[in-house]
């Protein structure tokens, strides 16, 4: 199993979205979230007077597939995620070493399948 974790622009998560049910992914968590990376904060006005804010707000985007899943889901993301402007975001595979669906107990693979 592998965790897929993405980190994108808020405005393109219904593209994500989409791209997921697009090919057959029935669960996924999203939580706003901030970072900082090569954007370097961007400058605002507020009442007149200029600040810059340090952390850009994203999403984060995280699916947990099996192993022959994880190459397409990185490749649904990222398709529907790029806008080909500074701060897309970057995508994340790592191990999953184990799952289990709280209701009826399942582990493993059987816990994140639909």
């Amino acid at each position: 199993m592998r965790m897929v974790t993405a980190i994108i622009k808020p405005s393109r998560i219904d593209e994500v979205l989409t791209a997921m049910s697009g090919i057959g992914i029935q669960g996924l968590t999203v939580t706003e979230v901030k970072g900082y990376g090569r954007q370097k904060g961007q400058t605002e006005i507020y009442r007149g007077a200029e600040y810059v804010v340090q952390l850009v707000p994203k999403v984060r985007v995280d699916v947990a597939c099996d192993d022959a899943m994880a190459d397409k889901v990185a490749d649904a993301i990222a398709g529907a995620a790029k806008t080909g402007k500074i701060g897309d975001g970057k995508i994340f595979i790592s191990d999953l070493q184990a799952a289990m669906r709280i209701r009826t107990g399942e582990t493993g693979a059987e816990a994140i399948a639909g």
